[in-house]
């Protein structure tokens, strides 16, 4: 008896495990939901931009973390191939560009060559779609230690939103800095 027991437990168990359940829940590959599939979000503000978003195909979240990569080594040549023809970046300090992308590389290997060493560490990434807008997007989270020329370090932690073209090239980043504070204590 307990031998039928266990196996129509094993039984019970291996179906249950195995019957697909109705109503939407079956998984779908990143990025092929479309604008009808995302929940709309009851907002109290108005979304100016986009509020259906899905995760994406991590390639783009692989393609800034080499971004990132090359510009800690100081070698942004290898990173011509990554960006459109022309892109548009918006800075923490409030300055923003849009140039071409030779004249993005040659201002960014400058602006890195005047470091000695940079060092990034990341907390989190992740690459999404606007099913809406049709436009891919790689979110990263992370923390930047440089050391000027003369030994001065300093260090900040960074939010950067990075948008890709349909071939997988940056054309878009906005930048959020803010400097690392020590933990304020709480009063009782």
């Amino acid at each position: 008896m307990k031998k039928f027991i266990a196996i129509a437990s094993m039984a019970l168990l291996f179906t249950a495990c195995n019957t697909k359940k109705s109503g939407g829940n079956e998984s779908t590959s990143p990025g092929t939901e479309t604008s009808a599939q995302v929940k709309d979000i009851n907002s109290p503000y108005p979304v100016n931009y986009s509020s259906k978003f899905v995760m994406d195909d991590p390639k783009n979240a692989e393609t800034l973390l080499s971004l990132w990569k090359d510009f800690d080594n100081g070698t942004l040549a290898g990173s011509k191939d990554k960006f459109s023809d022309t892109v548009e970046m918006h800075f923490a300090d409030g300055s923003s560009i849009r140039v071409s992308r030779d004249s993005l590389l040659a201002t960014a290997q400058k602006e890195r060559s005047s470091f000695k060493s940079v060092v990034s560490s990341v907390d989190a990434i992740m690459a999404v779609k606007s099913t809406d807008k049709n436009e891919h997007w790689a979110l990263i989270w992370g923390m930047e230690k440089v050391t000027d020329a003369k030994g001065k370090s300093d260090s900040s932690h960074i939010q950067e939103t990075w948008r890709f073209d349909s071939t997988g090239r940056a054309n878009f980043m906005e930048q959020f800095r803010r400097a690392p504070t020590p933990p304020k204590m709480m009063k009782k």
